[in-house]
């Protein structure tokens, strides 16, 4: 499994990239399809946010869906710790789901490391707050690629990123869902072509909001 470490607005001093490598490794045990993990710090350099200045996002690519963790923290090491944590959490769900509904993916991840199992952190969103910016169009975006802006001089940030829309059934959205850790999730209906967003109500109840209209699909 690859394991790569990027830094904006910082420099990955070895021991660092040494200690981050050793802790996501630990991913094989929930999920031994892992293929590749990618490990970004992100340093705030604004001291008004010295509290959340270090920002880790975790992204695990492998025969399966895309996972994602991130967190926060005024220490890059705890920062580490607690995306991890997330990120066993995250594993750890989609392989009970697995269970309960008998979906495609693998059952095997049941981990054995205690460190694994003291770091298994509770589902939490961060907040973020970018500096200013004038909101642009999103048509110079790459697919994958995520842009911050303030709405003019509003109090408002506007998040824009571009996905793939490849079509899928509603429980593979779901599934998406869950291994991405959003409270909702938005795709093409194979079936009707239909954009439509899965989200999570409460417990394991789901909705299901459709648009009264199709999209063209490549055959």
């Amino acid at each position: 499994m690859d394991i790569t470490v990027v830094a904006r607005n910082a420099e990955i001093h070895p021991n660092f990239r040494a200690y981050a490598e050793e802790k996501v490794a630990k991913v094989t045990q929930f999920y031994p399809r892992a293929q590749r993990i990618d490990v970004e710090l992100t340093h705030e350099r604004n001291p008004r946010q010295a509290d959340t200045a270090e920002r880790i996002e975790l992204t695990v690519y492998g025969k399966g869906p895309i996972i994602r963790a991130e967190a926060e923290s005024a220490d890059r090491y705890a920062a580490v710790d607690i995306a991890a944590g997330k990120l066993f959490e995250r594993l750890r769900r989609m392989r009970d789901r697995a269970k309960d509904h008998r979906r495609r993916y693998p059952r095997d991840f049941e981990p054995t490391d205690p460190e694994i199992l003291e770091n298994l952190q509770p589902e939490e969103e961060s907040v973020e707050t970018p500096e200013p910016r004038s909101l642009r169009s999103a048509e110079d975006l790459k697919v994958g690629e995520a842009r911050e802006e303030q709405l003019g001089d509003s109090p408002i940030i506007v998040r824009q990123k571009v996905h793939e829309a490849q079509p899928m059934s509603v429980d593979e959205a779901l599934d998406q869902m869950e291994m991405v850790g959003h409270p909702f999730f938005l795709f093409i209906d194979a079936e009707t072509h239909q954009p439509c967003v899965v989200y999570h109500r409460h417990g394991w109840t789901y909705g299901v909001l459709r648009l009264n209209t199709t999209v063209e699909v490549d055959a």
